[in-house]
This record gives structure tokens, sequence and C-alpha cells, in this order.
């Protein structure tokens, strides 16, 4: 049998590849830190990912914070944002409260609580009741942890150079094994350094945000019960909606197959970059890029990272990008009717978007268990 030929969206993930990101699953590692000029022109420019390393050994955190006592001693008993979700998942699909054929996006509960008893949370926590991450995503290393500003640099100075402009946000990560980020995208370009455990990253460019299967869920928030231990799942009044990624790149194996039929572009499309980013190492993340995220935690059972998100530059790459995210998954459907999605066109009734919720089935199944039985799965930023 001919080989059929491919959807121009198809052509468009290959030949990016080809051209500049290359064909492994690998990006490039730089075992220095880059020249602003090197950095600018061969990966902020052609906006592709990179990891650093022997960037930040000059930091006094790189030692400092394996000390656990450092860290109780230097933050005492300041006011921190505890994130608490049922399995360490938060900012991700969920099953809809309301509605069990039917999935919503599920933000963390936070908590303002002294940081002895936070990191109390994270080290404590059991993925049969109760998840503790350590993070708030407004600049917080300045703010929230300003006793520890003088254990990392303000900037990243060749990045900053690079960039023209100094961060807009720097912040803090303190986690384990347990916390997960889902796919998504920042409009920030993301410098991010590893100080202690290790994070593992999936990467997909912006051109390949239709495998994503964006669509809008009603937002909703866990409220978690100090009383009982339980956590509760309710929907935000007044009620919205908020677009995510529906794909879980990592389904059960029960539900491997039918998560490969669900979403075929994301599994019979070109396999996403693969990046442990190590203690020490820092990578550079290009606005746009989807990113799902794990993490591997140290001897304590703790995962510390410290970000930088410098604003991006709203040029023509984000006018293209609008453009291709603009152009609906009906021309997938059209190209595999016609024949020329190939092996994709085997499922194009579900590269479609839907209002029918049974079409949801197999990914609230995937997403998340009952909440009475086993607490509801989100993805943790």
């Amino acid at each position: 049998m001919a080989e059929q030929e491919q959807s121009p969206l198809q052509n468009l993930w290959h030949e990016l590849r080809d051209l500049t990101l290359g064909t492994t699953t690998q990006i490039d590692h730089i075992s220095s830190p880059p020249t602003p000029l090197h950095f600018l022109r061969n990966y902020v420019s052609p906006n592709k990912p990179c990891l650093i390393s022997n960037s930040i050994n000059h930091w006094p955190a790189t030692s400092l914070w394996h000390s656990t006592p450092y860290l109780l001693n230097t933050l005492s008993s300041s006011p921190v944002s505890l994130h608490l979700t049922p399995k360490g998942h938060a900012d991700s699909l969920s099953r809809h409260p309301t509605s069990s054929s039917s999935l919503c996006f599920a933000s963390a509960e936070v908590q303002r609580v002294r940081f002895e008893d936070a990191l109390t949370r994270v080290l404590e926590s059991d993925t049969k009741r109760c998840v503790g991450y350590l993070q708030q995503q407004n600049d917080c290393f300045r703010s929230e942890y300003g006793a520890l500003r003088n254990d990392c640099d303000e900037d990243i100075d060749w990045a900053s150079q690079a960039f023209g402009c100094l961060p807009e946000a720097v912040n803090l990560w303190i986690g384990n094994e347990m916390s997960e980020t889902s796919f998504h995208k920042d409009h920030y370009e993301n410098v991010y350094a590893v100080v202690s455990g290790e994070k593992h990253f999936l990467l997909l460019p912006p051109t390949d945000v239709h495998r994503m299967y964006i669509r809008d869920y009603p937002a909703a928030q866990y409220h978690y019960s100090q009383d009982n231990g339980e956590f509760s799942l309710e929907l935000e009044e007044p009620a919205r909606n908020f677009p995510w990624c529906s794909v879980n790149p990592y389904p059960s194996p029960e539900l491997k197959e039918k998560e490969m039929a669900k979403f075929p572009l994301y599994f019979n499309g070109p396999r996403p970059f693969e990046v442990t980013v190590k203690a020490g190492e820092v990578l550079y993340l290009p606005s746009m890029w989807f990113h799902h995220v794990r993490q591997s935690p140290d001897s304590r059972g703790l995962t510390i990272a410290v970000n930088y998100w410098y604003d991006m530059r709203f040029d023509i790459k984000y006018a293209y990008f609008n453009f291709l995210q603009s152009l609906p998954h009906s021309m997938l459907c059209n190209c595999a009717s016609s024949g020329k999605l190939g092996v994709e066109s085997q499922n194009n009734s579900s590269i479609c978007y839907s209002e029918d919720e049974s079409s949801m089935d197999n990914t609230t199944a995937s997403a998340n268990d009952n909440l009475s039985n086993d607490p509801d799965d989100a993805a943790e930023k």
C-alpha cells in the first residue's frame, strides 16, 4: 500500500524539527554559560530550548539549601503559600463535581502558613490523603522567601543581556515526587534552575498546539477540611471556563490504547523532547512551549528550584502562533476524510472538537477517580 500523503500541519511539525530543533528527543546541552550573543542567536531568536551546566555553581543556595535546618532557621516563622491537593496535581483536569461524564479545570487549595509548618506538610505528604507543594507564581521568591534572596543571583546575567531586560518575576518551588505539572504553556521566557533533586520535562514546540487538544473546561477549586482531612471540589462562582490541554502523556496501562485513539495527533505525532534537569543545571524554556513536568527528590524527599520569568516579545512569532492556534481542528478532520492525515485518520472523529460529553469518558477515567473513594488528580504547575 502506498504511503499516504501527510497533512500540511504534519509537514510543519516535521520540518521544524528537521530545520532547527533536531530529529531526536534530546535538546542541546551546553557545558558552560553561553555568551549573551550566542544565547540570543542560537536559542532565543529561533525559540529553541537548551540545557546549561555550570551556570549556578557559585550560588550559596547550591550548598546551603541542602540543609533543612538552614532553611528553617533562615525563614523562621515567615508566612508562605502552601498549595494542597489530593494527589499532588492541581491546575489540571479533574472529574466534574456534579457530572461524572464531564471534566473541569481544578485549582489547588492555597493556605498561608508558617514556613516550618508548610515544609512539614510537604515532607509528610500522602497521596491517599493530602499532598503539599510550596509555590506561588507571583514573584514569591523576592517576597515570601526574601530572606533567601542573597543565596541566588538577582537575575541570570547572560539571559538578562540577551533578553534586554531584568526578570519580571522570580519564583521558588519546593515539592516532592508526588507533585506534577500537566501540559501547559506560558507567555514568558523561562530560565529554570534546579537547586536540589531533579525535574523531568516533556517539551513540545508552539507549532504542535493542535496536538494538545486545548478545550474550555469549567473552573473549579479544591477545598480541604482540617476537621476530617477530606477534599471537596467546587465550581467557581461566578462560573467561568478555562482553556487547558486535554492530553495526559502518561496514561495508565489499562487506558493507554483508549487514550491513543482519543488523542492520535499527540500519540502518533513526533515524540516530545525529553530533558532531565539535575541539581546545578539550568533549562532555558522558550515562551509558548508546551511543557509537562515530573520531579525526583533528594535524599530528604525535596525538590527545590528557582525560575526566572522574563517578558516575552510579542512579535511576529506571537502573531504566527495566534494564527496557527486559530485554525480549527475541523481542518485536520477534513484532511483525514480526504485521506491526507495518514495513520491519524483512523480516528478522525476524535480529532474534532465535540460537545458530546461521552467523547470525554476516557479522559475522565484517565484523569481522575471518584472524590469519595480516591481523590481526583489534577496537575500542579
